[in-house]
């Protein structure tokens, strides 16, 4: 029992460490805030819910952008606490974009995307990112993870795991959204 710990503190340890954005495995705030890289897919067909959108176009309003993949139960388990709060503060200024990036090759295929968002209730706008570029660009590693932008377009904060309305994670990325929120644009 005590190897199997050592292995578990060492593993979460690597993963910390590999992590180049977040301070560890749990999220919070980044170590060098840098400009959020731009959305990777400007294609129609490569968004639901929305017109193909620019990062650039969303100064002004913080940014919560939700790597997932609809295969992901930690992803489709955390929709509900998502929407929650979306609906909590979408009219103080936040937007939430998804991106889902498929691990498998049925979750490449826009028709069985559109199916999930409309199962799952999402109604925010979806990028498309079946060749990982925005993936790639952001760094990530994780479904689902959770990245903050601020008004000005500067990546603020990351966050990974499963996330339920009330639990630890939820509290704390929705008390950074409302920091970034009150901070002027």
């Amino acid at each position: 029992m005590k190897r199997l710990s050592m292995l578990f503190i060492a593993a979460f340890a690597v993963i910390a460490l590999a992590l180049p954005l977040a301070q560890s495995a749990r999220g919070g705030a980044v170590r060098q805030p840098l400009a959020a890289p731009e959305f990777t897919h400007v294609s129609p067909d490569e968004w639901l819910n929305s017109a193909p959108l620019k990062l650039s176009d969303l100064r002004g309003k913080v940014v919560l952008v939700d790597f997932w993949t609809f295969d992901c139960w930690n992803c489709y388990r955390s929709f509900p606490w998502l929407k929650a709060m979306e609906a909590r503060l979408s009219g103080r200024g936040l937007q939430v974009i998804g991106v889902h990036s498929p691990e498998f090759d049925r979750e490449k295929i826009p028709e069985n995307i559109m199916k999930k968002i409309a199962e799952f209730g999402l109604q925010h706008p979806v990028m498309i990112d079946n060749d990982f570029s925005y993936w790639k660009a952001m760094a990530n590693r994780y479904w689902p993870a959770y990245y903050l932008i601020d008004k000005k377009g500067i990546l603020r904060a990351a966050f990974v795991g499963e996330t339920h309305e009330g639990d630890e994670q939820a509290k704390k990325i929705e008390e950074f959204l409302t920091g970034l929120l009150a901070e002027s644009g």
